[in-house]
């Protein structure tokens, strides 16, 4: 195990500026998740860290050592890729061998490390066939596998489970997740799926345009988001944003929507001096009905059913907006419905540079 730290690393390609000063520090035995739209700089500063690319300016450090000018062989790092990588004429015990056969490794060590990683991930029935032979998932524990073995200070995973169905995808998140708390091996994760990133982190690292937005435990950037950035990108279905305008009551804020109340924030922040602000709330944190004590009345667009819970698509006030329950509820297209908000679970963003008001 070892601890990762990135100190002001910057990166360009030409006159475009990809990673524009990333300060991050990632603990020993971590499991760090880097996560963004594609374009963001994400997958980029894997490749710093592996080696693969050189950085522009700033300092990597892996278990205190800087490494900026060590190819990535000395870097004591293991990186599984999207593509699995795997060698087509090579059963999977000698894939997983073959790097430590290349370091002239002895041949009983290497029957240990390769027995131990195929039983961890469930491949001892299969170690005499060939990439061909196997599944999607098969092959990507092969990719894992070839990366254990090596005992690496680090793993560095490179959106593993793009080319995986849903339901496999499901299952090696878990498996990956499982594998982690076994090895207890420092791990860096790189995902544009929000929900990878909220089952397997221990901290999130939100990126966007080259810059860290936020940094913290999946809860934090659910609960506590630092801009609209984060408060979008994290959660499905994503949080709900209205135009609005908030003004101070006694110690609260009152929060106009459309020119309706929309619901009073019981502590006070800094508003902006013409009270225009963008409203946030989550689809769970809505109720309808009028048993709930609505306050505003929305009109039925859309009811999305997945079976355990309903995503009603709504228009209030000319703004559209995601309602997501659990409740079996029989709702008709055109259908008037009173709501309920939630304003201890409310969020205000300033409009002009997206930052939470607190």
């Amino acid at each position: 195990m070892a601890s990762i730290e990135i100190a002001n690393v910057r990166k360009g390609f030409g006159a475009v500026s990809v990673l524009k000063g990333i300060d991050l520090t990632i603990a020993s035995g971590e499991f760090a998740v880097l996560v963004g739209p594609s374009g963001c700089g994400k997958s980029t500063l894997l490749r710093l860290i592996a080696g693969l690319d050189d950085a522009s300016g700033g300092d990597i450090l892996i278990d205190g050592r800087r490494v900026n000018d060590l190819p990535p062989r000395d870097r004591d790092i293991a990186m599984v890729f999207q593509s699995y990588a795997l060698y087509p004429h090579m059963n999977v015990r000698d894939n997983m061998a073959y790097s430590l056969k290349l370091k002239r490794t002895p041949a009983a060590r290497i029957a240990e490390a390769v027995g131990g990683a195929a039983s961890k991930l469930g491949l001892e029935a299969l170690t005499e066939r060939k990439p061909r032979a196997l599944s999607g998932g098969q092959r990507q524990r092969v990719a894992m596998g070839r990366a254990i073995v090596r005992n690496p200070k680090a793993f560095l995973f490179d959106e593993p489970l793009s080319n995986l169905d849903a339901r496999m995808r499901e299952q090696m998140r878990f498996e990956i997740r499982k594998l982690h708390r076994d090895l207890g091996a420092t791990s860096v994760y790189v995902t544009h799926d929000q929900i990878e990133a909220m089952t397997m982190a221990d901290r999130i690292v939100a990126m966007n345009a080259g810059v860290i937005q936020q940094v913290g435990s999946p809860l934090e950037l659910y609960d506590d988001p630092a801009n609209m950035f984060v408060a979008g990108f994290i959660g499905s279905p994503a949080m709900n944003f209205l135009e609005g305008q908030a003004k101070r009551v006694g110690n609260g804020v009152e929060i106009i929507v459309g020119g309706k109340a929309f619901c009073t924030l019981p502590h006070a922040l800094a508003l902006p001096e013409d009270g225009h602000v963008t409203v946030g709330i989550r689809p769970e944190r809505i109720g309808i009905g009028a048993a709930r004590g609505g306050t505003a009345e929305a009109v039925v667009d859309l009811v999305e059913t997945t079976g355990a819970a309903s995503v009603v698509h709504v228009d209030l006030t000319g703004q559209a907006m995601k309602i997501f329950t659990t409740e079996r509820l029989q709702l008709a297209h055109g259908e008037r419905v009173p709501l309920a908000f939630d304003a201890g679970h409310v969020c205000l963003f300033d409009r002009a540079s997206g930052e939470r008001l607190r």
